[in-house]
């Protein structure tokens, strides 16, 4: 079974925690109507788990904010996603921000 996904915001920040899959993201999907408001980053650093579908939702999320005027990059990409983000050649419109040093 797959684990919750949760989110909050902080600041101009979107943080996501938990699965983002096929299976988590029709709650997500459903609030997503403002959800975005401010939104300039999505922190996906506590996701443990993305599918294709999750990519699709990032992809989705980053083209609202691209009508709306705004800009929204991805930050805390775990290797495993910037590898899925490769795979189907997104990394020119799914914009990832550099990860900061540990």
């Amino acid at each position: 079974m797959a684990d919750e996904l949760s989110w909050h915001t902080q600041g101009q920040t979107l943080i996501l925690r938990g699965e983002l899959d096929r299976d988590t993201l029709p709650t997500l999907w459903q609030q997503r109507q403002g959800l975005l408001d401010g939104i300039r980053f999505l922190d996906v650093s506590g996701l443990k788990r993305v599918d294709s579908a999750g990519v699709a939702l990032m992809l989705h999320f980053y083209h609202q904010q691209q009508q709306r005027g705004a800009t929204l990059a991805l930050t805390g990409v775990t290797d495993r996603l910037r590898t899925l983000i490769a795979l189907y050649k997104l990394q020119a419109i799914l914009p990832c921000a550099p990860s900061a040093s540990v």
